[in-house]
């Protein structure tokens, strides 16, 4: 079985900076990724390039069996769930629920010019449930929690059922009780029928369980990548975020400390 998507010797550059340098990364099917590295390591362009969204400058990216650049990617975006900060902005602030995740089906932002015939409003409501929003109210997007908008960006990238799914930071703005609760909804996610799941994450206390595997990044390189246990290691975190860490797992969960420096 082909990868879900095979990064080859990537490098993005901006005015002569590389901002993600000679990364080679396959997800495979069925494996759920958590991405980690300190702010500026390259991790939203890594995940940017793989949805799609962003070229390479060399390099070569195969999504879902098809070379990007050799492909109509407005193809493959209905088959790819993405959730990011620069695409929340898109949404308009009037828009229900509903409103937003059935525009998804259709691969847009507004649904006022969607066809009404590309619609499944039992998808809509299938998704909405499966991200946790089971019982969302018929009221603006503008006047939910941070939590529960995250949760209905989480139902827009799962309507369409897709075989890649990718979130870019989604604890970002939230407190304790809506990243616990967004946890609990990815471990869900995690163990459904998706192809692959990569979340980009700051913190190892925020991987859900059910997670299989770890990519760290640093100075726009890639540090490790495989296995979550043999990757979220004491020595591979350390050298990631460039201080000395020990990492624990318990009951399916991981914690960081900063570990007791010699003598």
């Amino acid at each position: 079985m082909s990868p879900v998507a095979e990064l080859r010797d990537v490098t993005v550059r901006r005015q002569r900076r590389e901002i993600v340098s000679h990364v080679s990364w396959t997800i495979g099917d069925g494996e759920r990724w958590v991405v980690l590295g300190p702010n500026g390591a390259g991790k939203t362009t890594l995940v940017r390039i793989v949805s799609t969204y962003l070229m390479p400058s060399s390099g070569t990216v195969e999504v879902l069996g098809r070379r990007i650049g050799r492909t109509d990617v407005a193809t493959l975006r209905p088959r790819i769930g993405y959730l990011s900060p620069s695409l929340a902005t898109m949404v308009p602030p009037e828009l229900t629920p509903r409103q937003i995740v059935d525009a998804a089906q259709a691969g847009a932002v507004l649904p006022w010019y969607v066809d009404p015939g590309r619609i499944d409003r039992d998808l809509t409501t299938r998704a909405l449930a499966d991200a946790g929003m089971a019982d969302a109210r018929d009221a603006p997007f503008e006047t939910f929690s941070s939590g529960e908008q995250l949760r209905v960006q989480l139902a827009r990238a799962l309507v369409t059922e897709p075989a890649l799914l990718l979130l870019d930071e989604p604890m970002a703005s939230l407190d304790i009780g809506g990243r616990e609760a967004l946890v609990a909804t990815l471990s869900r996610v995690a163990s459904g029928s998706i192809g692959a799941v990569v979340v980009v994450l700051h913190r190892v206390e925020d991987i859900p369980p059910g997670f299989t595997h770890a990519l760290l990044m640093r100075d726009a390189r890639m540090v490790a990548a495989g296995p979550i246990d043999e990757v979220l290691t004491d020595e591979a975190m350390s050298a990631c975020f460039a201080t000395p860490l020990a990492i624990e797992r318990r009951d399916g969960r991981f914690a960081a400390r900063a570990a007791d420096r010699p003598g």
